[in-house]
């Protein structure tokens, strides 16, 4: 079987926690779907318009988190962890059955996602992948926040920095081949936040569940957690997989190269619109070929769907 054939889970796999930001108690369920049917969250908690689909021009908030709507309203909120984990794990389809509006916090990162779904294993389909090919360079910036897209051969590379003026986080940055790295310290890299901004999330109705074991907190110099951090680049690693999973929104894996200096969901969303605003800028293709070939992105290996 192809490595290059679509996937999906071998089982129901079912998380139970807190939504980070709405502190309330959600059961959800990841199952097997067939090929071609992408991934599907689906509010069982509503008997109708219930099906909510990640595309990127179904973002309905990207503010503190990545929150996706369908036409009529019914929203999925914080699915950047669970789709940066589907993403790297190269599950293409999965049924996601949520009996609240807020995907479960777990431990602020994709680690446990990623166990859950390893240990239960992956299932192989005999129907080839489809894949995003960047024709063209994009870039988007709003101030001093800048991210582009360009063109590349094999890979998807985030390249991301981030810069704080608390001395704790200071300014980090660090390179990840999406399809060849070892994404494990991406996986395990939690969300984090400033001491000193907890109250004014709470006060915006935010970060209800958070809390020290969902959350890195630094206050001035220090890290709060009992632990420390998981690895010397948690921060920026944790970005890279916010940036994972809202790529994600475009249905499809990508090939190019990100670049990115102080950006988060909003940045990756509004750059992905500007990309499929016009056919010129991407190519829809499928792979036909059971192997994957040195050159990859070669047309005479690849049958164009767009």
């Amino acid at each position: 079987m192809s490595i290059l054939n679509q996937k999906t889970i071998n089982k129901n796999i079912t998380f139970t926690g807190v939504g980070l930001h709405s502190g309330l108690d959600v059961t959800m369920t990841i199952k097997p779907a067939e090929p071609n049917s992408g991934i599907i969250f689906k509010r069982i908690d509503l008997k109708e318009d219930n099906i909510v689909i990640p595309n990127i021009f179904n973002v309905s908030s990207a503010v503190f988190c990545t929150t996706i709507s369908n036409e009529n309203g019914t929203s999925v909120s914080t699915i950047e962890h669970l789709m940066g984990a589907l993403y790297g794990l190269g599950i293409d389809n999965a049924l996601i059955e949520i009996n609240n509006q807020e995907v479960p916090i777990l431990d602020g990162s994709a680690k446990l996602f990623v166990e859950a779904i390893s240990r239960n294993g992956i299932k192989n389909s005999n129907a080839p992948i489809k894949i995003v090919k960047i024709e063209k360079k994009i870039e988007f910036n709003d101030g001093n926040k800048t991210i582009s897209i360009e063109p590349s051969k094999i890979s998807l590379d985030i390249d991301f920095e981030l810069k704080y003026e608390n001395e704790m986080i200071g300014t980090q940055r660090n390179l990840v081949k999406v399809f060849e790295s070892d994404l494990t310290d991406i996986y395990n890299s939690r969300t984090f936040c400033l001491f000193e901004d907890v109250g004014k999330l709470r006060e915006m109705g935010l970060a209800k569940g958070g809390n020290l074991d969902n959350a890195i907190v630094i206050k001035n110099d220090k890290v709060l957690n009992k632990n420390g951090l998981r690895n010397d680049k948690e921060f920026v690693n944790h970005k890279i997989l916010d940036c994972m999973g809202d790529l994600y929104l475009a249905g499809y894996k990508i090939i190019g190269k990100i670049i990115c200096s102080q950006g988060g969901h909003k940045l990756t969303n509004q750059l992905l619109r500007k990309v499929f605003q016009n056919d010129e800028n991407f190519s829809l293709i499928e792979i036909t070929e059971k192997h994957l070939p040195n050159t990859f992105i070669n047309k005479s290996h690849l049958k164009s769907i767009a």
